[in-house]
């Protein structure tokens, strides 16, 4: 080997190492030489661009705004892109549907769609109500670019002086971006997006264009959009008639059409009228004098046979109406709907009476109520406490957490499974990655074995964790959406509710439980037909009959444990002592949603109560207020006891007596009519009252030719007319009094 490196000696080498060492010790040298000549020269080259004095002081405040101004770009592109997000200009045009909305029994109760357009050229409005808009909402309109900084500096000096809010500081275009795209809660992230939105729209339209969308879409109170349909609801004219007094009364209903409608409330609509004839004088738009014969002879509406229109139920019907009828080509079109409107008025007392009485301690704000029968029609809706101050629908557009009122469909999936009612499980659940589920009072759990149905009634989490895991949350996926419930997500907490549902497909959920299985998907239109009287849609004869997509006996089971809830678990307070109520709680992480989701055998109902901006409430639970404001609907919803019993469970013992002791004077007495089968003009009138009407009415007919000789009075002329139950079918009246039935 040493032969290999060395000759002769070892003198003469195959490597020169020193030479080697000699190179590398040069060559990092002369490198190292080089680096500090390049440094020396770019200094001194760089040296005369030194700065001082003031040149160096502007120098650095330039550099630090490039900085500062290269962070803001990148920070308003963040905060702009989810208000560019929600921006869609199919959102200008509200439809071309003209809709006659009619209650199940054939009665007009509202219109919506075509009001919504732009069918009044802005020249056409007149100019008085265009300055007190102005005058009153946005005396800048036409100076800023869609956010007024100064107004809204003067805005804020006034509400702190003040110590509360006294003005307001958005813009009209503000307003408008907020009515077009987004929704009315409060939170500074919705403020954001309506900013951004605002500089959006003033750079894509005129102002005369942003003023005449405003005017269009605007609510007015009574159901009206825009100027034009407000003219007509209140004063019976086009907006072009309007006198300067009707003006300032439309004007002042931008604000709050429900606080300060005439028909509402008059006394504060005049002042409010004044006000805004005030601002008139105040913006330079009027003198004194010229406002001056508007405040002598105010204005007068019209008066509507009936003003209480179930806005909430149309609002959905509109968009189901649109839905059906996009593609047959036809625009103007009247829709006989499922709407129950005694139940809907219903509903909306029991809710607003809660927040109203109850709100302000409990910190909860906002709520919603669905309430629909076992087969899916929807009978009333209410989709906040004031239809005025904000159309947002929450029980049909927001999605809110529903906590435990979603365990059921984790233990109908046990039950699909093979568990029943009374099989027992642990009272603990293994850990998911690294989060464990906790009960209510805090505990992970005692480990102790208890029945299924215990677990629910008791709502604990610890079970519903567990069974959601050991049985596989891609079954529990299926399940829910099976059901008609979208917006879940697979989650470790998926089991409490931890994702976001509507309060109408969360009560269709239920009422597949309630039919005994059949999908029940909620749906609130019965027919449409055309301009020309013709049949376009009959749900009836247009829709496939629903599938049976779970087990009677899941129906059942489920059903049995859902009584436990209310009668041995979280749910006492919805207890009805008429029938059985069964149904269950939910209340989401912080208080923040609180929900009951309950039914008998005739309607299903759930209850939310939260607030918008999803702030906690005071500890509200579902079992609390929720399960009272369902106590109070289902209380009066309910007007007789001829309805079935739930599957699964036995008749209840009043309904059993009720329906035995009618059933006994209908045999024992033929001419006893059940009074709630009775129409209410009937029960206003004497028997004897009665019985002479009739007869002067068969004598009349009688003489006119118009009833055979002999025939009783009172019987129709027709001896064709439907019977009373194919009149139901129709929806033209009350079914007739059936035999009793009382399902196991």
């Amino acid at each position: 080997m040493s032969d290999w490196f060395f000759k002769q000696g070892g003198r003469d080498r195959i490597i020169d190492w020193l030479s080697l060492d000699s190179k590398i010790d040069s060559v990092i040298s002369e490198t190292w030489g080089g680096i500090r000549d390049a440094w020396n020269s770019a200094s001194s080259f760089f040296a005369r661009f030194k700065l001082t004095g003031w040149k160096r002081l502007a120098n650095e405040l330039a550099c630090e705004a490039l900085t500062l101004g290269a962070g803001g770009l990148v920070l308003l592109y963040a905060l702009a892109l989810p208000a560019f997000q929600e921006f869609d200009e199919s959102k200008y045009q509200t439809g071309q549907f003209a809709v006659t909305f009619l209650d199940q029994n054939g009665n007009e109760i509202g219109k919506r769609g075509i009001l919504h357009n732009d069918a009044v050229p802005l020249e056409d409005i007149p100019d008085y109500l265009i300055k007190a808009a102005l005058a009153t909402e946005d005396r800048r309109f036409f100076e800023h670019f869609g956010v007024d900084f100064l107004g809204t500096a003067r805005a804020l000096m006034e509400n702190v002086r003040a110590s509360g809010v006294v003005q307001g500081g958005s813009t009209l275009t503000q307003q408008l971006a907020k009515n077009l795209f987004l929704s009315p809660e409060r939170s500074i992230q919705r403020k954001i997006k309506e900013v951004f939105l605002a500089f959006l729209l003033e750079s894509r339209h005129s102002k005369r264009e942003i003023l005449k969308m405003y005017l269009d879409r605007a609510y007015m109170g009574g159901g009206a959009f825009g100027v034009e349909a407000a003219a007509q609801f209140y004063f019976g004219k086009p907006v072009k008639d309007i006198s300067m007094a009707e003006a300032a009364l439309m004007a002042g209903l931008f604000k709050a059409p429900t606080k300060y409608a005439p028909h509402v409330d008059l006394a504060s609509s005049r002042a409010r009228t004044n006000e805004v004839l005030s601002n008139l004088v105040e913006a330079g738009f009027y003198t004194a004098g010229q406002v001056h014969n508007a405040r002598l002879f105010p204005a007068s509406i019209i008066e509507h046979n009936d003003p209480d229109s179930p806005d909430w139920f149309l609002d959905w019907a509109f968009e189901e109406v649109q839905r059906i009828a996009r593609g047959k080509g036809e625009y103007v079109l009247t829709a006989r709907t499922t709407v129950d409107l005694k139940l809907q008025r219903a509903a909306e007392e029991a809710l607003v009476s809660t927040i109203k009485r109850e709100g302000r301690y409990a910190r909860a704000r906002a709520g919603a109520l669905v309430s629909m029968e076992t087969d899916g029609a929807v009978r009333a809706v209410v989709g906040g406490t004031d239809y005025g101050v904000s159309q947002f629908n929450r029980a049909t557009s927001a999605r809110r957490q529903p906590g435990s009122s979603f365990k059921p469909y984790v233990y109908a999936v046990a039950l699909e499974s093979g568990m029943r009612p009374n099989t027992t499980v642990r009272d603990r659940s293994r850990n998911c990655g690294r989060w464990s589920p906790k009960n209510y009072n805090g505990s992970y759990g005692s480990g102790a074995r208890v029945p299924l149905q215990y677990a629910l009634a008791k709502s604990y989490n610890t079970t519903a964790v567990e069974l959601s895991l050991s049985l596989g949350r891609d079954k529990l996926m299926e399940m829910v959406n099976r059901l008609g419930v979208s917006g879940v997500r697979k989650t470790c907490s998926m089991a409490l509710g931890d994702g976001g549902v509507t309060v109408l497909e969360h009560t269709g959920g239920y009422a597949t439980f309630a039919n005994g299985g059949k999908l029940a998907k909620p749906y609130g239109v019965l027919e449409i037909v055309n301009s020309r009287g013709e049949l376009i849609y009959s749900r009836e004869r247009d829709e496939k009959p629903a599938p049976q997509v779970l087990e009677r006996r899941v129906a059942e089971d489920m059903n049995q444990m859902l009584y436990q809830v209310v009668h041995a678990g979280t749910g006492g307070r919805a207890k009805l002592d008429f029938t059985h109520a069964v149904g269950k709680t939910g209340t989401s992480s912080s208080y923040r949603d609180a929900w009951f989701m309950g039914f008998t055998g005739k309607y299903v109902t759930g209850v939310w109560l939260g607030n918008d901006d999803f702030r906690p409430t005071n500890r509200i639970t579902g079992g609390s207020l929720p399960a009272q404001t369902w106590h109070a609907y289902m209380s009066v919803a309910h007007t007789d006891m001829n309805f079935p019993t739930i599957p699964g469970l036995d008749a209840h013992p009043t309904q059993v007596a009720e329906m035995q002791r009618v059933a006994f004077l209908r045999q024992t007495d033929p001419a006893y009519k059940d009074p709630a089968t009775q129409s209410s003009t009937a029960s206003l009138l004497p028997d004897k009252t009665r019985k002479a009407l009739q007869a002067l009415v068969g004598t009349l007919r009688k003489a006119n030719g118009s009833e055979p000789a002999g025939a009783a009075p009172g019987t129709p002329a027709d001896p064709g007319a439907p019977d009373p139950d194919k009149r139901a079918e129709l929806g033209v009246g009350p079914p007739a009094p059936r035999a009793p039935t009382i399902p196991r």
